[in-house]
């Protein structure tokens, strides 16, 4: 089931890159902010509670969805490449099995304990 799960993941992550490549901004744009995401591990600094919504809503992909249509909607470059950049992290972080975190600590997702 694992496998299957990861290739399904796989599959949305060249999706988004697909949604990339439609756009007009270079390649080197999606390597440089496909990690930017991670910027919401910033929340653990505030607690384990606050760290996690703030990780979750980052990395959370109907909020990175929700985003992407509102750039459908207003014909907006940037505020597409934003919804899809937070969708193909999140594919990404979870074809590597980090998952969305609960409040208990970082290393417990609905994933799994991250580490075993």
């Amino acid at each position: 089931m694992r496998t299957i799960l990861k290739l399904e993941e796989l599959m949305m992550f060249v999706g988004a890159i697909y949604l990339f490549s439609l756009l007009s901004y270079q390649w080197w744009w999606f390597l440089v902010l496909i990690l930017l995401p991670d910027v919401g591990m910033i929340g653990y600094a505030f607690g384990n509670k606050v760290g996690a919504f703030i990780y979750n809503l980052f990395h959370h992909k109907g909020v990175a969805i929700a985003i992407y249509l509102l750039g459908v909607y207003l014909a907006n470059h940037l505020v597409l490449l934003i919804g899809i950049i937070l969708f193909a992290h999140a594919a990404m972080d979870r074809i590597f099995g980090y998952g969305l975190k609960y409040d208990n600590g970082f290393k417990f997702t609905h994933l799994g304990e991250i580490g075993n």
